[in-house]
């Protein structure tokens, strides 16, 4: 069954730790997201370790260059993954990877339509690299597009072939599971469904009981 990750994409730590804190029995993995680092730097990832030592945690840092610097920095403040641009370079992610192992760390990369090509992930598997995402864009949300498209899953079953384990993410709510039924998904990303809802416990229940269902044990 995939794990449950949820994304902190707020701009202030309160505003994270609140719902994170009703919500984080049903989690598995914690991601600092872009926004929330760049609003609190490291910081957000140190206090989220601190309050949460067990947790697997995700710095959402979407490394494109000076790959080294920065996945030293989130490995030290206690993340145990980073992500990765899917335009950065070869060299970059190698770098990452790299230091990722110096703390028994891992590296994620997040696709983009307009990047992927199959043969370059071969090679980011080659270089180490464990996670990739596969996402619906918040620019295809704005559009009106909602739908996951044959082609989405059809990468889903591709990159977990390579030996990936693959990520979705894009607003996704317990209608959308049903969807990747059948499909090798590792890990779900839950946001706003789960941070901006009346009652973030509650929201993450129902993803959690969602993905029993879709991926009975």
């Amino acid at each position: 069954m995939p794990r449950l990750q949820i994304a902190l994409d707020t701009y202030d730590l309160p505003s994270a730790l609140a719902p994170l804190a009703t919500a984080v029995d049903q989690i598995d993995i914690i991601e600092c997201g872009t926004i929330l680092v760049l609003a609190e730097g490291m910081d957000a990832v140190r206090a989220i370790r601190a309050a949460y030592p067990d947790k697997t945690i995700l710095a959402d840092v979407r490394i494109a260059e000076a790959g080294a610097k920065i996945a030293r920095m989130c490995f030290e403040a206690g993340a145990d993954l980073v992500s990765c641009v899917a335009g950065a370079s070869l060299t970059t992610i190698d770098q990452v990877c790299k230091v990722a192992g110096e703390f028994g760390g891992e590296v994620q990369v997040e696709l983009a339509d307009e990047w992927y090509d199959a043969e370059r992930a071969r090679r980011w598997r080659t270089l180490g690299v464990q996670h990739v995402i596969v996402k619906r864009s918040r620019d295809r949300e704005a559009a009106g597009d909602l739908s996951w498209k044959p082609e989405d899953l059809g990468r889903v079953d591709e990159l977990a072939g390579m030996g990936f384990t693959v990520t979705v993410t894009g607003g996704i709510t317990p209608e959308d599971l049903p969807v990747f039924a059948g499909h090798p998904v590792g890990i779900v990303i839950a946001g706003r469904s789960i941070v901006a809802a009346d009652d973030p416990k509650a929201a993450a229940k129902r993803l959690r009981s969602t993905l029993d269902e879709v991926w009975p044990q």
